[in-house]
């Protein structure tokens, strides 16, 4: 969350700043956006000095700066846009002049997210494909080869299952009756290997129980369990001791509608704020 966030780094940027202060850093300039800081210096030696401070601090609060993604750049424009940004940039497209096909457009995603896994820039590209497959309107003669390469995608980086999952709600609800139920099961067995996984499953939940596709997802996470009819306990409250505020928490309570009736495929709305928030992370 960025409240929390600022709350702790806000309390980090004041070490910072005393520290600084301290050493009498004139020649450098820090600069944070929510978890990604950025050090402008004249010279390697000061901006050392001032990673340095950052990486102290941070330690602090126990954190510490991720050692894959903290590099020096010469060149203060390259160096202050993300490189999974800057590769995006020739995917903006999707590479249809080159990709003519879906398959082939799903293959670069692939190659992208190889690239820069989990990436802002991977999540917002996924997104916007999601318009461009809804296009389909009949069953591709590929499909399960479709099907395989998006949720590899989101295998290797879940956090664009919520994107993948709509695509491939738009893309097994193509096939016929017989098909979806063996599609959805492997998609399911694949994606049971990402560990702790409860995040996608209520994902993989709400695409796989609308009636029309008649998957019965198998799932230990409470909410899915809740959606399945069962009582499981969402929040430890054995240190409640009121007893209505105990009915207050009732799971019960939480489905307004059956979810059998959702619509097969995922609606744009849906994913409106993971498209429009997908650069932010």
């Amino acid at each position: 969350m960025d409240f929390i966030a600022e709350l702790v780094l806000g309390f980090v940027d004041k070490l910072i700043n005393e520290e600084l202060g301290k050493i009498n850093q004139k020649n450098a300039r820090l600069l944070r956006y929510r978890d990604d800081y950025r050090i402008f210096a004249n010279s390697d030696e000061d901006a050392e000095r001032v990673l340095k401070v950052v990486s102290d601090k941070l330690h602090i609060v126990g954190m510490k700066l991720g050692v894959s993604k903290t590099f020096s750049c010469r060149n203060v424009v390259e160096g202050s846009i993300k490189p999974d940004k800057l590769a995006s940039l020739d995917l903006q497209d999707l590479g249809e002049s080159s990709a003519t096909t879906i398959q082939k457009q799903l293959l670069r995603l692939h190659s992208f997210g190889q690239r820069f896994p989990n990436s802002g820039a991977l999540r917002r590209l996924v997104s916007d494909f999601y318009d461009c497959i809804s296009q389909q309107t009949k069953p591709p003669y590929d499909l399960d080869v479709q099907v395989a390469i998006a949720t590899d995608i989101a295998f290797v980086s879940p956090s664009t299952f919520p994107a993948v999952a709509s695509i491939l709600s738009h893309l097994i609800s193509l096939a016929p009756s017989e098909e979806k139920i063996r599609l959805w099961t492997s998609v399911r067995e694949k994606m049971r290997r990402v560990p702790y996984n409860g995040y996608l499953e209520v994902w993989l939940q709400r695409v796989t129980k609308p009636r029309a596709v008649g998957f019965t997802l198998d799932s230990n996470e409470p909410i899915c369990q809740i959606v399945n009819g069962a009582a499981p306990q969402l929040w430890e409250s054995s240190w409640i001791t009121d007893e209505s505020l105990k009915k207050v928490l009732d799971v019960s309570k939480i489905l307004i509608a059956d979810a059998e009736d959702v619509p097969e495929k995922v609606q744009p709305e849906e994913i409106k704020l993971f498209k429009e928030n997908a650069w932010a992370y």
